[in-house]
């Protein structure tokens, strides 16, 4: 069995950490995985941020870092990617690109050709803000990705769900493989929890409304922002309390002062806080002080989210937009509510009937934790990679 194999692993994906998003973390968590089983683990990515090294060990995932020439809408152009690219597919046994990537058709061709296993994994649909420039490149990267998932052995998404409604995957459905994202969070003590909350919440205002994600257009917090007033007049002190990137976001810096505004007038009334980007543990306590988790998305970029696994291992209900994969947390754990998409009123009943009934929405977390642990993930990876060696002798 492979599994009994050390492989050496090439993970491929535009921006990997520090940046933050569902994407970067479930790279960052399977590659940790795939390294405590035994996996020679390296990263090809972006040097996004001058300052970080172009090479480094990091728990035992080697990261290669490809400077960056210049940055077209969210993407980057990097001259000595192809190089890197050649000389590194070269090197390892295996592939697994991470999408939307625009330079994933090129490495996929390489697995290709070289007989190397190449799995996508593909987390969600490309929609760039409405533009002729965004439009150009959304256009662009879709060509990229299709020709990435002609050349690719198979492509792994996180739900059936969402599968059969992406306009790209539903194309390539013969090479599909369901694999639930990893998940999990380091252990804090009830003291640690107990600081935070003195440290972020002094008044004690409840209930706490969590959102956890960047600070992004297709995120919809201008749905939970109109949806403030009818949960207000209801829970009179409630705390909406933002973890995540918030300011200077490429790409949503307009987005941002379209809604700073409001969110300034809820600032001042003692009802928003943005607590910023927190680590794992941080986020751990954020968990575990809020009383229900939002995921207000609104469009194809959001295929699962992560954050609603992450508050139910530790015990806080989600709601949801009814959107494809995304609504599978809930409908899969019963813990939360999903409300229509884009619907700021769905969003506010939904909030105060997990707040007025919170205990009716709590289930045991040890299920939940098992079914995501990555180590979990990492196997079935495994066992997908020897099913394409396999196909190749």
């Amino acid at each position: 069995m492979i599994a009994e194999k050390k492989l050496r692993i090439l993970i491929v994906l535009t921006y990997y950490r520090p940046h933050t998003s569902g994407l970067t973390i479930y790279a960052e968590r399977l590659a940790k995985a795939f390294a405590l089983r035994g996996h020679q683990v390296t990263v090809l990515t972006s040097q996004f941020n001058k300052e970080l090294p172009r090479e480094e060990m990091v728990e035992g995932v080697r990261i290669v870092r490809a400077p960056v020439l210049l940055r077209i809408s969210k993407g980057v152009i990097m001259p000595t990617f192809g190089w890197l690219a050649s000389k590194m597919v070269l090197e390892h046994d295996v592939v697994q690109l991470h999408l939307p990537q625009f330079d994933a058709a090129g490495i996929s061709l390489r697995g290709r050709m070289l007989k190397r296993p190449t799995v996508i994994t593909y987390h969600c649909d490309l929609n760039l803000p409405k533009g002729i420039f965004n439009f150009v490149v959304n256009r662009v990267v879709d060509l990229m990705n299709h020709m990435a998932a002609l050349f690719t052995h198979r492509i792994v998404t996180y739900t059936q769900d969402y599968a059969e409604h992406s306009p790209y995957i539903r194309n390539y459905l013969e090479k599909l493989q369901v694999i639930s994202p990893p998940v999990e969070l380091p252990e804090a003590t009830k003291e640690e929890i107990e600081a935070f909350a003195a440290s972020n919440n002094p008044q004690g205002n409840h209930p706490v409304i969590g959102m956890a994600a960047r600070f992004a257009s297709e995120k919809g917090v201008e749905i939970l922002l109109d949806a403030m007033p009818t949960v207000l007049e209801k829970f009179p002190n409630t705390l909406v309390q933002f973890a995540g990137a918030f300011e200077n976001i490429m790409g949503e810096e307009h987005y941002f002062k379209r809604l700073e505004p409001t969110i300034t007038k809820y600032q001042k009334s003692g009802n928003w806080q943005f607590l910023g980007n927190l680590d794992p543990k941080e986020m751990r306590k954020f968990y575990s002080n809020i009383d229900v988790n939002v995921l207000p998305s609104l469009n194809a970029t959001e295929a699962f989210g992560l954050v609603q696994i992450e508050a139910m291992i530790n015990g806080s209900p989600s709601i949801a937009s009814n959107l494809p994969g995304v609504r599978q947390p809930v409908k899969r754990h019963d813990m939360g509510e999903i409300f229509p998409i884009g619907d700021a009123d769905g969003l506010a009943q939904s909030l105060i009937k997990v707040l007025s009934n919170h205990d009716q929405y709590i289930k045991p977390k040890e299920p939940i934790i098992e079914e995501y642990l990555p180590d979990s993930i990492a196997e079935k990876y495994e066992a997908l990679f020897e099913e394409i060696f396999q196909e190749l002798q």
